[in-house]
Order: C-alpha cells, then structure tokens, then sequence
C-alpha cells in the first residue's frame, strides 16, 4: 500500500520484494513459479528542439513491460526479457514540465510462449527492470539503425535505416582508429558519400573500401569506429552516429568447417550467463570485462549465451577478442512465430555490428522454431551461419555432451562440421578441466572439428535476502562454473588454461641426458610464435628437515621457434652449469602483447635422487633399537617410538618424546588382496627393522629405524615367482581405482600442509594438467567445490595430490613429514565432503584411511559415467608375470619434529 524505491536497474527479489524461483520447479517439485506484478514510477523532465523525437529505450525488462506516459499508454506491451526496445514517446512528452514515467512489469509473461522458452528454463527466474532505461533524443531527419558488413580485404558495406530523409540528402561514410578523436582525425584514406534518391528510402546501402585496415581476430581484435552522417541538400549535417566495427569475414563451408579471415578456426568456449550474486541478472561493464578478461586467461577464444547477453559483454568480446555465439532464447521449448519474429529483430538489430559475433543460435535444445530460421538472414547482411544447439542441423553437428567414443564415430564416419555447444559438464568438481584433454586431444586435429563448449563459466549463486544473505545455487542445478559465484578459480580453470595453452610442450621428463630442447606446437590460429616470448626459472627446494623452502637459483630465456600456426619445432634454452642442483624448472610464455599464456614446470632429479640428496641425517645420539612386548614390536631412535601389533603387521602407535602422535592402523592395502602371515624382527648395525610378510598382492613391508630417528617403510608388491595366468584376478581388483596403501590420522587434528609435488590444487587421474610442481602450502579448510559458498576456500585441502617428493601435516600434534623415494606417487590427504543436495553421488570413492600413498587414483566423472570418458579416466590394471621384480614403495616417515639440515646442504 505504499512506493519504496529501488535501484534501477535491478532485480526486485535482491531487494526484497518478490519470491526466488528456479525455473525447472516447473518439472522438478511440480510447482508453479512466482508471478509477481511490479508497477515502477518516476518523473523526469525532458528539452527539446522543435522536431526532435524522443525515443525510450529499455535494454531489458523480466519480462512483460507496459509503458505508459503520462498517464498514456505508449506502444504496446512487451513481452520477453533479454531484449532491447524502445518506445516513441514525443506526442506524449510535456517539455520543459516534469512528466510521468509508469512501467508495470509481470514476472510471468501474458504470452505462454515466452513464458515455455524463457522462464521453464534451468536458470534463476527473476523481475524487473534490470539493464539501463535511458531517452534518445533524435533529429526529424535521423539515422535510425545501420546493419555492416565489414570484410577482413577493407570492404565495408552499411545498410542504413533512415527517417524523415528527403531525395536529395547524403550519406557520408568514413572509418576513424579508435584511438584517435574523429574530429580531428582525417579517417582512414578519406569517406565515401551518397546522394539518396526516393528509390534508395527509407532504406540505404552505402559501401567502401578502406585497405589500411586490420583485420579483427580474437588473437588480434582490431576495432574502428565508422562514422555515418546524414547531410541535407546544402551539405549541413542533420545527425550523426558513430558504430564501433571490426573488418573480418565469416564463411560456414559445408563439409568442411568454419572459416574467419579465410583461416579455419577451432574455438575453446564456454557457456556464460549473465549473472551475479548479488545482483542476478543485472551485471556492469566491470562484470563483463573481469568475465572476457578470465575466459581469456583460460585460454579460451569463444562464449555462448542462451539468450542475447548484456551490450557492454559484447563491447568486452569485441575489444578484447572472442567470438560469440549469440542466441535466441528458448531453453527446449521455443517461441511462437509472431512474438519469436519480433524478439529475433530486436536482438539482431542490437548485435549485428559486433565482430565477435560468428554465428547466431536459434533456441536451444529443441528450443528452437524452424519457422524463424531463415529471418536471421532478413537483418543480418552478413548472412552468419545459424545453428540449432544440440542438433544435427544444416551442416553443423552440435550434439551436446557427447561421450568420448560418440565425437570419435561422429567424425570417423560423419561428414557434418562438428563443434558440440556443450560439453565437459561442470557440476561440483565434475567436468571442465576433468577428461578435457582426452576428449581435446582425440578431436582437435580432426579436420571436420570446429570446436566445443564446456558448461559453464561460473556457480549461479544467488545472494538470498529473505535468507540473511546466504548464496543459493538451488542445490546441483546452479553449480556448474569453472569458477566460484564471485568468480573464485577452481581447479579445472589452471587446467583448462594448460590443456588450451596455444603454446603446447611435448610430454617431458628431464633425465641426466637433457640438454634443454622442447618440443613445442603453435596452436594460434593467426599468431606466429615469433612473437612470443618464454622465459625459465629454476628453484631449489629443501626438504621438510631442513625448514622445506624454495630459493630461486638462476632465470633466463627460452627460445621460441618461429612457427607459423599448426607447425612443430624445437624450443631452447641454455642450462646454466648447475642446472641439475636444482630441483623445479619452471617456464612462462606470454603472448606478442606480453600477456601470460601459461606457466609450466617439471622436477629436475627423480625422486630417489631428491631423497638421497635432501633426506636429514640418519645419524643420532644411539643406535636405533627394537622391543619385544606381549603383542606389539616397538622401534625406538632418537625420542621416537613406533609400535607395531604382531597380530596383524600395522603400525598402532607413534610417540615423540614421550607425547602421543595419532597416526596409525596402517599400511592398509588399497587396490589389492593381502593376508598378514607374519613378521620377523632384528637389528642391522645401529639401525632396527620390523618387517611384516604377506600372502596375497603385497609380498612384504620392512620397516626400518633409524639412529636419527627417521622411518624407512619400504613395500614390495606383486612380486611372486608363481605369477601369471590368473595371477591379477585373485590377487588385485579386477578395476583399480585407487592402489596403494592407506593410514589413519584424524581430520580435526590437522591445520595445514605443506609438500613439494603438482599443487597447489588437488588432481583426479584425468585431471593432472594445470597443477604445477613446486613447493606449496595451505592452511585446513573443508570446501565443498561448487556447494559451501558462504565457506568458500581455494584451492581445497583435502583430495588427491600428485608426484609428490615430500609432504608436512601440520597439527596440534606438531605434525610430521613423509619424503618418497617412488616417482609417480599420489598423496591422499582425506576425504572431501560430499555437497548435500548432489542427486547422485558427486565424488568417486576413496580409499579407506584418512591418508594415502597410491599409485593410481580414480578419474573425475563429467556428467557421464566414467566409462564413457577417454583413457585416462579409467580404472587401472595390473599385468603380473613371472620372472617381474614387482612394485616397489619407499617412504621416509619423520616424526622427529626436529628442523636438521643435512650435512651435504651448503
């Protein structure tokens, strides 16, 4: 019963009013979505010059608007709210008074197809006014909307809409940098004019050529602005308007695929809503520029939005360089022809300069009506290809969230372009960067393949009012980004940022014989590596006994090859004489506008070099020792004693001067069958050993004391003389996810860690790219990826961690470290919570314990089942045949808590 006022624009549930909705309540709870009713009011007074118009512009309303002015209704309603229109208000304008501005908005449209394809949707349904409202103020005589074709050679063709212009009146073109005032800039060889006759009006094509031009690519997003101006008889200006465009040329080939400047493209993409918590749908050119700006750092060249986005996103793409995909909305359900034709001429007009757009979409996943298809073409001089998202259409095969083996038929046995428009699901941890380079790798050189694009680029987290400001992703539904609600990176962005490196380093391990050559790949599409650049830093990194710190010991630079786009070479660098001192490489790359592609590293020495170089001494006051109680055999060195029950072969007990460690009942066999069969003591020199024998997978686990307190375990596994036929199937699951041996050691005791390994992000098996080796550190948290938004901590703290050399828990116990000796170990460090609204089960299992060393680890599913996926996410096997060695663990456990430096350290 009374006005309050609200930010326009805004959405109204963000300030109170109204009910949040999710719009698949249509299908998921049977409910129907709010519809609330919004009457907005505000005066504004308004000057003008006789015979100017006035036009009301409203970039989008959700979703039916009735304007009216006042007290007269101007135009009819609108329905669909991701639209720009305008109304004519001149007749209704009181000049130089204050009018009355009224717009009643209805959440729920008045049209059932609106409401079918925008708001039975799987996204966050909201009201109100919520991108800008603002008065045009025209000439009679205007230019009233202009279409380009502006081609990579220079060529550029304007479709002009005019109104109140005369036979006799002119058209001038002319095309200015952007970095330049047009008034004072002679433009770009010159304009080009056109006198108008009545046969030319209201509808005029003026045309030119401008060969100084760049073109625009992603790589290279040159822009210009081209000014039109509408001249009258005598030659005066009568209005002007400025269009920002970009000279580039878009061809779809059938059966071959999509060319940009006559190059064939392949675009790394991202779906994208227009979103943010704290505003849902009402975002900012600082939001759009921070988005472009991210997607970038990914790597990526190419975003999709269900519906047409925010103006000032597009601006962003076009500036800073992506293409776009721009769609009509309709989430599987579509629009009728007469509401579909008119939202279809909105959005066009809106968007049809831009130059990162490539290809308009009509609809989405069966949201689409054939009927409006062939309309893009009617306002669009460009003539860009239409797709229809999900379907086999016209050349162009986008079949969303194909399994691996699904992309390898369609391109073996196909003979339509393939770019799927969603793939990599990204829900909790699921998907993006997990199985992205297995599906990258299997499709990427595939001549028909045009690209794909993950779901999607950020959590739609809702900040809730009516909830104390709690962030709401309506459970699984929402919680699909790459990155967090407020754009938090993830795991999968480092990854996604390595996997689409467009600098790519052939495998690499750096052995004794490595004398700092590369193989790189080009994978630009325009950008030759001669004008990149790429530097290395070597670090060394002491071991956890010795305080665990990583020192720079020399940088410089590596040499690029010149490779044109698709080529292969040799990268160098010269090593420095102590090149294998150290112990991480790391090498950068940046792009020609010194921008960083992306950051690699590898460790220089394996891991058996690294622990016989770094491992504290073994030396101490006495001779280890061992004692014999009624069930147990206790290791006793320096104020260390570690307790074994000889009625099963696991350490029980650790103590460090006397105080409690709470490690224990380990090693557990993870992966494989094993039997305790018995245990033999005895003491070699001043070291003492407890060695516990199997039958089954594990041959034997020998436990070794050392004078200086440390604790040498070293495990022995499928090593049996009667190996072979059967051998695997009795002794090892038949599908190993996890392999290896696990301890307890209890969560709420824990604070932080730190290791030198791939970090500082936990991995999944087909997730390892993008986690860098070095040394790292961080503190407890318990994030839930995707679901703990109001405890959002990254990167997570618990989950698999890969190649690790050593590690530190630190606890309220003081902690203690483990260092390998095996390469290739995985370090397992509990298990991360499940989200609770997941509807299936969001994480693969883990293995038993609280801590782990494994040599294998499950994959990450991605919407499929892992068995759907590439190689690297599947289960491991293990082939034993007689005469094998066998598998081998060494691991030096370090309960001292003492921070000795060993006697090599300089």
């Amino acid at each position: 019963g009374s006005w309050e006022k609200i930010p326009v624009p805004s959405q109204w549930e963000l300030h109170g009013f109204g009910e949040y909705t999710y719009g698949r309540w249509y299908t998921r709870r049977g409910a129907v979505p709010s519809s609330e009713e919004g009457l907005y009011r505000r005066t504004f007074r308004v000057e003008r010059r006789e015979g100017e118009r006035a036009l009301l512009v409203f970039e989008g309303v959700m979703t039916d608007a009735e304007v009216k002015v006042n007290g007269e209704v101007a135009g009819e309603i609108h329905r669909g709210g991701f639209y720009r229109f305008s109304r004519d208000i001149s007749s209704k304008l009181r000049d130089g008074e204050e009018n009355l501005l009224e717009v009643r908005v209805s959440k729920h449209s008045s049209d059932a197809s609106v409401n079918a394809a925008e708001r039975r949707a799987d996204w966050w349904l909201f009201g109100g006014i919520y991108r800008p409202v603002y008065i045009e103020i025209v000439p009679a005589s205007s230019i009233d909307g202009v279409a380009v074709d502006a081609r990579h050679d220079g060529r550029l063709s304007a479709r002009v809409t005019l109104r109140g212009a005369r036979p006799g009146y002119s058209l001038r073109a002319s095309i200015h940098p952007l970095d330049r005032s047009p008034g004072r800039s002679p433009g770009l060889s010159g304009s080009v004019v056109k006198r108008l006759t009545g046969e030319e009006l209201p509808v005029a094509t003026i045309s030119g050529t401008w060969r100084e031009v760049k073109s625009w690519t992603p790589e290279e997003p040159n822009l210009y602005a081209l000014r039109l101006s509408l001249e009258d008889e005598r030659g005066r200006v009568v209005h002007a308007i400025e269009e920002r465009v970009g000279f580039r040329t878009v061809e779809f080939r059938r059966g071959d695929g999509i060319y940009v400047n006559e190059v064939k493209i392949r675009m790394k993409g991202i779906n994208r809503h227009s979103f943010w918590p704290d505003g849902g749908r009402c975002t900012n050119r600082e939001i759009s520029l921070q988005d472009v700006a991210l997607i970038k750092e990914m790597n990526m060249n190419a975003v999709r939005s269900h519906y047409p986005p925010d103006a000032h996103f597009l601006d962003a793409c076009d500036s800073l360089g992506l293409f776009v995909i721009d769609e009509l909305a309709g989430w599987q359900n579509a629009y009728d022809a007469g509401v579909g034709s008119r939202l279809l001429e909105e959005m066009v007009r809106r968007d049809v300069n831009h130059p990162s757009v490539i290809l308009w979409s009509n609809g989405n996943e069966g949201g689409w009506n054939n009927a409006l298809d062939t309309l893009f073409a009617r306002h669009d001089p460009q003539r860009r290809h239409v797709i229809h998202p999900w379907a086999d259409f016209d050349g162009l095969d986008t079949h969303h969230y194909p399994a691996y083996l699904t992309g390898v038929a369609r391109l073996t046995n196909g003979y339509d372009v393939f770019m799927p428009t969603e793939f990599m699901h990204g829900c909790y941890d699921q998907g993006h960067g997990a199985g992205l380079e297995d599906f990258w790798n299997r499709y990427k050189d595939h001549p028909l393949f045009a690209g794909a694009f993950a779901w999607d680029f950020s959590d739609n987290a809702v900040k809730r009012v009516d909830r104390g400001g709690t962030l709401d992703a309506e459970g699984e539904l929402a919680a699909d980004g790459i990155l967090g609600p407020y754009r938090e990176k993830e795991g999968s962005y480092y990854t996604t940022r390595e996997v689409w490196a467009p600098v790519q380093f052939a495998p690499l391990y750096i052995t004794p014989s490595f004398r700092g050559e590369f193989t790189v790949a080009n994978e630009f599409l325009y950008t030759n590596l001669s004008g990149c650049a790429a530097r290395y830093r070597l670090y060394r990194v002491d071991a956890p006994g010795s305080g665990g710190e990583q020192t720079l010991r020399g940088e410089g630079e590596v040499l690029l090859p010149p490779l044109a786009p698709g080529e292969r070479g040799k990268a160098r660098m010269v090593l420095p004489v102590d090149f294998f001192d150290a112990d991480v490489l790391e090498i950068t790359a940046t792009d020609p506008r010194g921008k960083e592609i992306c950051t690699w590293s590898w460790p220089v020495a394996y891991a058996r070099e690294y622990a016989a170089r770094e491992l504290p001494s073994r030396r101490g006051p006495s001779p280890a020792r061992y004692r014999e109680e009624h069930d147990r055999v206790v290791l006793v060195a320096n104020g260390v004693e570690a307790a074994f029950d000889t009625g099963t072969g696991k350490l029980t007990r650790v103590t460090r001067g006397g105080r409690l460690l709470s490690i224990g009942n380990g090693p557990v066999a993870v992966g494989m069958n094993a039997t305790f069969k018995g245990y033999r003591v005895g003491q070699e020199g001043d070291e003492a050993l407890f060695t516990a024998r199997y039958a089954g997978a594990i041959d034997s686990i020998e436990w070794r004391a050392t004078p200086g307190g440390l604790l040498k375990m070293s495990a022995v596994f499928l090593n049996k003389e009667s190996g072979g036929s059967g051998f695997d199937a009795a002794l090892v699951e038949e599908n190993i996810y996890n392999f290896g041996l696990s301890f307890d050691y209890p969560e709420r005791r824990v604070t932080g860690m730190t290791w030198l390994g791939r970090g500082p992000y936990r991995v999944w098996k087909n997730r390892v790219k993008g986690a860098r080796h070095g040394r790292w550190s961080k503190a407890y948290n318990n994030t839930m990826t995707g679901a703990s938004f109001d405890n959002l901590v990254y990167p997570e703290f618990k989950g698999y961690h890969a190649n690790v050399y050593w590690a530190r828990l630190e606890s309220d116990e003081g902690g203690f470290s483990v260092t390998s000796e095996s390469d290739g170990l995985f370090f397992r460090v509990f298990t991360p919570a499940e989200p609770a609204a997941s509807r299936d089960r969001a994480l693969p299992p883990f293995p038993p314990g609280d801590i782990s060393f494994l040599y294998d680890i499950p994959g990450m599913r991605c919407f499929k089942p892992l068995s759907q996926h590439g190689p690297s996410a599947q289960p491991g096997s293990v082939r034993v045949k007689k005469g094998d060695e066998g598998i081998s663990m060494v691991l030096w456990f370090d309960f001292t808590g003492k921070e000795e430096r060993n006697d090599n350290d300089n």
